[in-house]
């Protein structure tokens, strides 16, 4: 066992646990062996065992063929299977939420994202937005049973669920991000609106109406945040100083949603996967490879926070006329 993928291997259980407990306590209780024998380990005094390094890869599913390169084309990802995903609201925002709290603590954290059509955390800043995105998901496109009678409706939110909704916002406003759009930026979700409204599966019709609209507030806080440079959430006025928020518009397409997080002791990378899931992978070498190609789509994107505003507001009013024209769609069917 070389001394510097044993380092590795202490270095990601330690990213595991997140300070919730001692490396000494967690490992020794695994290994069934005393604290200083787990730090002589964690100091390179004394190799793991085969056996040890069996227990430890199974606990905290570490795969040994990425860690020792046994195969460089071959990648391990972690994923939820759709036959065990739940979509309620609460369980949902609660993995987003474990995701960042990851980051909260660590040294000179940061984001880079590309957005494929919606930009599903920004989407908190109107929680009833994505209400409708995951039921669209779930009745439509995965055709869950437990939705397949049921018509989208208005609800008041569960106070549990639209504070871990905000804790997720404050999460991520605190981390300064990089992200790209492209034109495509929520024309999907308009259409997913208009083919409910016209399939008949708003159970108020007019309700249609209200998401468009929210979906037009949203655009405005997107385009306020990219004024400023700076994130912040809807309700609040934007910080004098905060967390950076760059964007960048990409004038052709995003082929997905990836989502690449930094701080000074890990890094890792989501992309978007089966509709409403994604895959997660701290597999260096293509954590490298993908980075590699978000910073060239950034070198071939424009910056239209903070600076170039005719393009911004270019960029944000085509959106806007584009939510405008299924608005005026909708209530003309209505005879509104």
């Amino acid at each position: 066992m070389l001394q510097d993928h044993q380092g590795v291997i202490f270095d990601l259980i330690k990213r595991e646990i997140q300070g919730k407990d001692s490396l000494g306590n967690v490992v020794g209780e695994i290994l069934n062996i005393s604290q200083d024998a787990v730090y002589r380990r964690f100091r390179g005094e004394t190799h793991l065992t085969i056996y040890e390094l069996e227990k430890l890869s199974k606990h905290f599913n570490i795969s040994l063929d990425t860690l020792f390169n046994v195969n460089k084309n071959k990648v391990l990802f972690e994923y939820q299977p759709i036959s065990g995903y739940d979509f309620s609201m609460g369980l949902y925002l609660r993995n987003m939420l474990r995701a960042l709290d990851a980051l909260k603590d660590q040294k000179k954290p940061e984001l880079v994202i590309s957005v494929n059509n919606t930009p599903i955390i920004q989407l908190l800043n109107f929680p009833h937005l994505i209400r409708f995105k995951l039921f669209f998901y779930a009745k439509t496109h995965l055709q869950i049973e437990q939705f397949k009678d049921q018509k989208f409706k208005y609800e008041k939110f569960d106070p549990e669920v639209f504070s871990i909704g905000q804790d997720v916002l404050r999460l991520y406003c605190k981390v300064p991000s990089k992200e790209i759009y492209d034109p495509e930026l929520l024309r999907g979700f308009v259409r997913e609106v208009y083919y409910y409204f016209e399939s008949q599966q708003f159970e108020d019709p007019t309700y249609a109406i209200y998401i468009l609209d929210l979906l037009d507030r949203f655009v405005d806080h997107l385009k306020a945040q990219a004024e400023v440079g700076k994130k912040f959430i809807a309700t609040t006025e934007p910080p004098a100083s905060g967390n950076d928020f760059e964007m960048y518009h990409n004038e052709t397409l995003n082929g997905n949603t990836t989502i690449f997080y930094r701080t000074d002791s890990f890094e890792g990378l989501y992309f978007g996967h089966n509709l409403m899931n994604s895959v997660h992978t701290i597999d260096k070498a293509y954590i490298e490879d993908s980075l590699s190609v978000l910073n060239k789509q950034m070198a071939n994107s424009s910056v239209i926070s903070l600076t170039n505003e005719k393009e911004r507001n270019n960029y944000f009013g085509q959106l806007k006329n584009f939510i405008s024209s299924f608005k005026k769609k909708i209530e003309l069917e209505l005879n509104l």
